[in-house]
């Protein structure tokens, strides 16, 4: 067998509607993360007080 340490393939990033995904760099103990990123449903928009009448 060869001496080499198992290399974990390169992910690439997946896409949804709302959702991204990326993989992150191995750690110290070969442990692969991935990073998740959501996008915004909805706008919010900044409360105002309505005008008097």
């Amino acid at each position: 067998m060869s001496g080499n340490a198992p290399v974990r393939p390169k992910v690439p990033t997946g896409k949804a509607a709302y959702l991204t995904t990326r993989q992150l760099p191995p750690n110290e103990k070969g442990f692969v993360g991935y990073e998740t990123i959501w996008a915004e449903f909805q706008k919010e928009v900044p409360y105002s007080t309505p005008k008097k009448p």
